[in-house]
């Protein structure tokens, strides 16, 4: 069928006025983009947008360039007046691209990156100008800390705030479509010191945890161990859509989601999308951001259709966490800004449609030496393998002490609709380990076998058996919130839209402090005449007797599971404003304070931040499904009626029997009562929407716009989608999900 006849079939001459129709027509006549790489060999060009290792050497003096590799490595601060070279040497790599302004990159805690950029040209007193980056410039800046969500660590009349340079996260070179500036990661912070962004407190974790690792290799496996590092690999789900009908979708354009739209005929249940062949315009456009995020140093190296229609997933090598955060963040903007130049839009949102699967960001997590070797990787030797298992259960304990604090962690309006919706993970924290583990794990506990193992010359170890461990010992389970999948733990529960640090600070906190009591417990065995060994099983036999009760196997998204896990004392928190809770729990409060990642005022701020989201998120939500209800469906549907009523009239007055119309009538009557369903409820849910805003205190607002507000629109988008059904197409204004998810 060629294009006309394509575009005929889907689109009436009398129709072609409406956003729908005209939408539709607009997306069957868009060409497919051509995509050059700057190269064959993606080696040619990777990196090249980023002031890397070879980029300072060819740029920065060796006082500078080591000045910046001992801050990277050791953490050592930079001298100002070293600082002066950084920059110049910078600034003269980065105009080489034809750069003329830098900013600082920042992640404050809106849930996107920010920037504020500024010019190298400085005018001078003869009347002509230079180019100049200093030092200063390059370490601190001063953006508004007063307009970002703070938490009321800041008045509104107290705007200073600083973005402090980031050594360990390299700068690189963002290409607009008018121009090229230089970014340069950062932190940021209040006046008074608080953290007001993601960055800080993740660095402050990652620092914890690198010390808790070196503490427990150096004392007990490999003195050698002398720096440590988490490692993250994070699998990007997303949505995409033809931009002509997302414009033509008030509810997707501001909210990221459709609030209503009935399901097509046709969805996933096929099956046949998944790993499929890629729609040409979207496998150009995968090409095209790629290319843009291999000059950004993003190691992409996966992409596939995903289960849903319109679905899709890219994911990289894996990295050090802090710059695997960024380059997510990174890859999320570039793929947003590429999709603009194919005509599509990039959906983040956890959930953009009902009844097919959301989105999530799988985040692989493990822990790596300075020697090279991946802690959470089995050995093939009792030795190596006592390590493994050192750090497998400790891991195990830290999740199960701290399980409504790793759930708190993914929670978000948005992911409340994926989590327990047999797609994703349930809403209950669990750990999947798999048979052989389990089996390894109840071996030891069970003292059914000994061996005595001869070691080097400087010990003599008599320990339990301990067996060897294969790598891809057991099947993945995808039901499982927190996996273990060979030689990493997959947080599977963290959403699509999420920045990930938010999980990270979590995960690597609570790992740190566990590692820290579990030292502490062996030094304090030894004391007492054990053996090393002897006491550093000991202690994990305790800690996977009282962490069982986390360790789960099975479906994930039975009910059954539900049922157990309520035996087994596990929550089971649904809703964001309750898991939100954990956060400002006493025992989080001294997790964090001890491991001087947040105080108390910090935690108390992030708390009501995100909790005050929440509220905002759902009252756009609000506004807009009363207001499509109200100017799009309830018209389409009053149209139809008067059509079918006027058509009753014609056939009674034509002296047709009753009899012969009753479906009109009925159907009529069906229409009359969603109408007056809808109606009523808008009404009612403006109503509620304003008795929530009254509320003072910001956890019972949330919790009011989630139990009072968000029940309301199930009731307007079941009439709305019923009504769909029914209309007639001609008249239904929002383009349809057949639309959004099958025409490319």
């Amino acid at each position: 069928m060629n294009d006309t006849l394509v575009i005929q079939f889907f689109v009436k001459k009398s129709d072609m006025t409406t956003l729908r129709f005209s939408a539709i027509q607009q997306v069957l006549r868009r060409p497919v983009i051509k995509v050059s790489t700057p190269s064959a060999k993606v080696s040619d060009y990777f990196n090249s947008h980023v002031f890397n290792d070879a980029a300072m050497k060819s740029f920065l003096d060796k006082e500078a360039y080591e000045a910046v590799i001992s801050a990277i490595k050791h953490g050592e601060k930079i001298d100002r007046k070293v600082a002066n070279q950084v920059a110049s040497g910078m600034k003269n790599w980065a105009m080489t691209f034809g750069v003329t302004h830098y900013t600082h990159w920042f992640q404050p805690l809106t849930g996107s990156t920010a920037e504020k950029h500024d010019a190298f040209f400085e005018p001078t007193e003869d009347g002509r100008s230079i180019e100049k980056f200093s030092g200063s410039a390059l370490v601190q800046q001063e953006p508004d800390a007063s307009s970002f969500p703070n938490g009321g660590l800041r008045n509104t009349f107290e705007a200073r705030g600083y973005t402090a340079w980031d050594p360990s996260s390299p700068a690189f070179i963002m290409d607009g479509d008018n121009g090229k500036t230089l970014c340069i990661p950062t932190i940021f912070v209040s006046y008074t010191g608080e953290a007001l962004d993601y960055k800080a407190p993740l660095l402050k974790a990652l620092h914890a945890v690198e010390k808790a690792v070196v503490d427990v290799c150096s004392s007990y496996f490999d003195k050698s161990v002398t720096k440590a590092f988490a490692s993250l690999g994070i699998e990007q789900e997303y949505f995409i859509v033809d931009e002509a009908f997302y414009n033509a979708r008030p509810d997707l354009m501001l909210t990221g989601r459709t609030l209503l739209g009935h399901a097509p005929e046709k969805g996933q249940q096929l099956e046949d999308h998944y790993f499929g062949t890629v729609p040409p315009r979207v496998y150009n456009f995968m090409i095209d951001f790629e290319v843009e995020c291999y000059k950004l140093g993003i190691p992409l190296k996966t992409r596939h259709n995903e289960v849903a229609p319109g679905q899709f997933e890219c994911a990289p090598n894996f990295e050090e966490v802090n710059l695997a955060i960024d380059h997510n963040q990174l890859l999320m903007d570039v793929m947003e800004r590429v999709a603009g130049r194919h005509g599509l839009k990039v959906l983040l949102h956890e959930k953009p449609f009902a009844g097919v699967n959301g989105s999530g960001k799988h985040n692989n997590w493990s822990l790596i030496t300075n020697t090279g070797v991946n802690l959470l990787a089995p050995g093939k030797t009792p030795h190596t393998n006592l390590q493994f298992l050192t750090f497998f259960i400790n891991v195990i304990k830290a999740v199960h002490n701290h399980a409504d604090l790793l759930r708190a962690s993914i929670a978000s309006a948005s992911n409340d609709h994926r989590l327990g919706a047999n797609e994703a993970p349930p809403a209950i924290m669990s750990v999947f380990i798999g048979t052989q583990l389990t089996h390894v794990l109840e071996e030891l506990v069970s003292n059914k076998t000994k061996a005595t193992v001869k070691a080097s010359s400087k010990t003599s170890i008599d320990i339990q058996k301990i067996p060897e461990i294969l790598l891809d010992n057991t099947d993945r389970n995808r039901t499982s919130p927190f996996a273990f999948t060979g030689n990493k733990f997959e947080f599977r529960a963290v959403g699509s839209s999420a920045n990930c640090a938010n999980a990270m600070i979590v995960l690597n906190t609570i790992m740190a402090e566990q590692l820290k009591l579990f030292k502490s417990e062996v030094e304090s065995a030894i004391k007492k005449g054990k053996k090393k060994e002897d006491a550093i099983l000991d202690i994990l036999k305790g800690y996977y007797k009282a962490s069982k009760s986390i360790l789960f196997e099975g479906n994930g998204y039975s009910n059954e599971w539900v049922v157990e896990a309520k035996k087994r004392g596990l929550s089971n928190i649904k809703t964001t404003p309750e898991a939100l809770n954990a956060y400002v729990a006493e025992r989080s409060k001294k997790l964090f304070s001890d491991a001087k990642v947040f105080d108390e005022r910090e935690l108390e701020a992030r708390y009501e931040i995100m909790q005050e989201n929440y509220v905002k998120k759902i009252d756009i939500e609000a506004k807009i499904i009363a207001q499509l209800a109200t100017s799009h469906v309830i018209p389409a549907a009053v149209d139809y009626q008067t059509k079918l009523a006027n058509g009753v009239a014609a056939l009674k007055q034509a002296g047709v029997a009753k009899a012969s119309y009753s479906a009109q009538l009925e159907m009529i009557q069906t229409i009359a009562a969603h109408i007056n369903s809808i109606s009523s409820t808008v009404t009612k849910l403006l109503a509620e929407t304003d008795k929530a805003h009254h509320i003072e205190d910001t956890h019972k607002r949330a919790v009011a716009f989630c139990h009072k507000v968000k029940p309301l629109f199930d009731v307007i988008r079941t009439a709305s989608d019923a009504l769909e059904f029914m209309i007639e197409d001609d008249l239904w204004k929002l383009p349809k999900y057949r639309e959004l998810l099958f025409i490319k």
